[in-house]
């Protein structure tokens, strides 16, 4: 008999249900709710809400709570036998606070099955909408948490990364300060991921090593929470929190409310969700330290296996724990996919004209330079978004193209060279991983070969994965990782792009003179053009 396992992405813009095999691991079915064109009635802008001057972004929590509902509703309509599900576990967008009232434990201990999710839990919030990773408006958080901890490189060896405005302890201390008497009310704070956790298992679900590394309380070498961090974040903190625990323990059977409403097996086990980014991990077969992984999707994310913990003392990077056990490095530009739409929207362009100017134009740019911080940005730190065009304007389509695409990648390469180590391959993931021409430009500028994977949605993918893998342990069988990603048919390359043999000096070059105008624009330092009309003299006239 054929069992199967689910993962669950509750990403920035859509909720995404994959389900695999045990024999195979092959992709039998997959659901995406996305919540503008699904859920209209919660009236996001691509699944957010973000105030004028952009800082604040928020989305609301019974969104993800109805599209859970609306996926297994889908499920059932397409007669998936969900009683042959053996085990469930999910991934969220990182960092994303919910904040919950001393009603949480009895509802979701009571979900009665002739009712919808949304309609019980209306009263189970102190806080109506959950504050996202796109949010950038805890600096004066971020600096006193950093302070409390001795400064920006002891916070870095504590908790693995600087204090960022969207990791979630700098946000619980703004919700405590902002509004305290919510605060009070407050019993419980759970991340996106062990909220909807905590929904399946009808209980109070721990939060994992990897998505708990994101928040800036957790000690990243221990792996428990740290005493000095919860203190200098909010008071009472602790005992809001839920417990830490490993990605790969099994938490229990799902709740009855699932068994009765949807068919699942009263014997389904789940898996602890986790963040997106450790579950990509595992969702494009990364357990090898020469591989990287670079996720081009609402943010653009890149992403190593570590087996042993390295830090980025500069602060631009993070460490989070891996589902393995183990650690990953990640760095995170949050203008990924929304800042190559504004170009392309600029311009009215299509994906294939966009496509196509990319091919059309030459590697450099000739000699154009853009820094493109159409919203504010995470790596390098621009909390006041601007768009800095040198060599061009806002007018000219085909440099802004190339300009967009080429500053994205040089960026990433420039901001991961604290890994010490260049890749020998990068596997490429998300929706940006479907253009062709992207990659060439990313293959070029890292001059790595590109594997593209024929399944995009990797941190559903990875939950699943993860499922597999433990439950075939909880009934006896040993499986390596190794063995697991090798039999995977998803995992397998679909498209292999190679850089060209006569853009490595150029881009050597490139890197070197974007790093410059990086730091004249951030940091006040030497205006880099005269090195600039040098690179275009060398390789364009």
């Amino acid at each position: 008999m054929t069992n199967y396992f689910l993962g669950i992405d509750c990403s920035t813009q859509s909720l995404t249900g994959i389900i695999i095999d045990d024999e195979s691991l092959s992709i039998q079915i997959k659901i995406s709710i996305n919540y503008y064109k699904d859920l209209p009635h919660y009236q996001t802008q691509k699944g957010v809400y973000i105030s004028e001057d952009g800082k604040q972004v928020f989305s609301n929590p019974l969104m993800w709570v109805e599209a859970l509902d609306t996926l297994f509703t889908i499920f059932q309509e397409k007669s998936f036998p969900l009683n042959k599900i053996k085990a469930i576990s999910g991934s969220a967008q990182q960092h994303g606070t919910v904040y919950l009232n001393k009603n949480f434990l009895k509802t979701v201990n009571n979900l009665q099955p002739g009712g919808s999710l949304v309609s019980q839990l209306k009263k189970i919030f102190s806080r109506e909408l959950s504050p996202v990773w796109m949010d950038s408006s805890t600096s004066k958080q971020c600096k006193e948490i950093r302070k409390a901890l001795g400064g920006l490189k002891s916070t870095i060896k504590l908790t693995g990364s600087n204090t960022f405005e969207r990791f979630s302890g700098p946000q619980i201390r703004k919700f405590y300060q902002e509004d305290s008497q919510k605060y009070q009310n407050t019993a419980y704070i759970h991340l996106i991921s062990s909220f909807l956790s905590s929904l399946l298992l009808g209980n109070n679900s721990p939060i994992d090593h990897g998505d708990g590394a994101g928040m800036n309380l957790m000690d990243i070498e221990k792996k428990r929470w740290n005493d000095n961090a919860i203190d200098a974040t909010a008071p009472n903190l602790k005992q809001k929190l839920p417990n830490l625990t490993e990605s790969f323990k099994i938490l229990g059977n799902i709740s009855p409310y699932f068994v009765e409403r949807y068919d699942f097996s009263s014997e389904t086990k789940l898996l602890p969700w986790s963040g997106d980014n450790p579950n990509s991990l595992i969702g494009v077969g990364l357990i090898n330290p020469n591989q990287v992984a670079i996720s081009l999707g609402t943010s653009d994310t890149y992403f190593s296996y570590m087996e042993k913990l390295t830090l980025d003392l500069s602060g631009a990077s993070h460490v989070f724990g891996a589902p393995t056990g183990d650690y990953m490095g990640l760095i995170c530009f949050k203008n990924g996919s929304l800042a190559r739409e504004a170009i392309k929207a600029l311009f009215h362009l299509t994906w294939n004209e966009f496509s196509n100017i990319l091919k059309q134009t030459s590697p450099g740019n000739n000699g154009r330079i853009m820094l493109p911080y159409f919203y504010p940005e995470i790596v390098p730190l621009v909390l006041e978004p601007r768009v800095y065009r040198f060599g061009f304007d806002a007018n000219h389509i085909q440099a802004n193209v190339r300009g967009i695409i080429e500053a994205q990648c040089l960026s990433i390469r420039l901001h991961s060279q604290w890994l010490k180590s260049a890749p020998t391959e990068i596997i490429a993931t998300g929706g940006g991983s479907e253009n062709s021409e992207i990659l060439q430009v990313l293959a070029d500028v890292f001059n790595t070969p590109i594997k593209v994977l024929k399944v995009s949605d990797s941190a559903a993918l990875g939950a699943a994965l993860r499922c597999a893998k433990a439950y075939q342990e909880y009934i006896g069988n040993e499986m390596e990782w190794s063995d697991l990603i090798a039999r995977c048919d998803a995992l397998q390359p679909d498209v292999n792009i190679f850089p060209s043999i006569n853009t490595k000096q150029l881009y050597e070059d490139m890197t070197q003179l974007y790093q410059l105008y990086e730091n004249f624009v951030l940091n006040n330092g030497d205006n880099p053009e005269i090195i600039r009309h040098k690179f275009k003299e060398k390789y364009f006239e």
